[in-house]
């Protein structure tokens, strides 16, 4: 990976960027709040604090506004700013700009890998034939339950559930987590090395980890796009516990019955939504970053 070809930079007024970092920091607080509270008592939550634990990413660090590549901050010099990594002495006096080239050198590996996760997996059909079976197969003949919710068909009804279907996951880090009895009934075997090979749109774990593509590009891409794949990561992680096996009544989630006609037919109609949403956002990611690469 080589340094971004010269671009245009845009220079942005103290007022114009504080108005923008502070705009961040009150729609992170907002999208936050439940897990901090939850954190300050001592409690968790099975669905909402899924990105937070499988992730790693805090609530600060979701708080942190970047400009992204390309940008400016005019009077930002005598800020806390001044002393995070990757900012460097802009243009003008007193300004500081994202240390892209800095970046990109240090952390070449990584971010060829994020580039051809986006890019690849855009490029790539849907497949929409899942109905999130995966959440199935990581408890099919499960000797003990996976986590502490009970089964909303039991586990005998569970099983019959996943050998009436056909199992089709493409990624691994669901995959991984299938039962040993469940591998050998999955219609692919992913790995790690052939994860950017397999990726596709219509998989919710791959529309969530779009997230963790932008947070692992830290500054060079812009605040608001990182927010908005938490967002994403949020809403798709809510159908995904929906259309699985457990019974989250007493945490307000209503089932999406994937093992019904129509429980399918709305499975299928969100996970395009998601395919929808997450592309747009792979692209938008690309665009801000690598506008010297056309993204299709």
């Amino acid at each position: 990976m080589t340094a971004l070809a010269s671009r245009t930079v845009t220079a942005l007024s103290r007022a114009e960027w504080q108005e923008r970092e502070d705009a961040h920091h009150a729609r992170a607080d907002g999208l936050t709040a439940g897990r901090r509270e939850r954190a300050a008592r001592g409690q968790t939550h099975p669905v909402d604090d899924f990105l937070y634990t499988y992730y790693s990413y805090k609530p600060a660090l979701l708080r942190r506004w970047h400009p992204g590549a390309g940008v400016e901050l005019a009077d930002a010099a005598a800020t806390p700013r001044a002393a995070w990594s990757w900012y460097t002495a802009g243009a003008a006096p007193g300004s500081l700009r994202v240390d892209v080239a800095g970046f990109t050198e240090a952390k070449s590996d990584l971010l060829t890998l994020c580039e051809r996760m986006l890019r690849l997996t855009a490029a790539r059909p849907g497949q929409f034939g899942c109905f999130g079976l995966h959440e199935w197969a990581m408890v099919y003949r499960a000797p003990q339950p996976r986590h502490a919710v009970p089964l909303r068909l039991g586990q005998r009804g569970t099983d019959d559930v996943v050998e009436a279907h056909d199992l089709r996951c493409t990624h691994i880090d669901a995959f991984r987590f299938f039962t040993k009895d469940a591998v050998p009934r999955n219609r692919f075997t992913p790995t790690r090395a052939d994860q950017p090979m397999r990726e596709q749109p219509g998989c919710l774990h791959a529309g969530m980890d779009v997230y963790k593509w932008a947070m692992k590009l830290g500054p060079i891409v812009p605040g608001e796009l990182m927010l908005d794949a938490f967002e994403l990561a949020r809403d798709i992680r809510a159908l995904d516990m929906a259309a699985s096996p457990y019974d989250l009544a007493d945490w307000g989630v209503a089932p999406v019955p994937i093992e019904t006609p129509e429980g399918k037919a709305e499975y299928v109609r969100h996970q395009r939504g998601f395919a929808e949403r997450a592309n747009a956002l792979r692209h938008a990611i690309l665009d801000a970053w690598r506008p010297d690469q056309p993204t299709g």
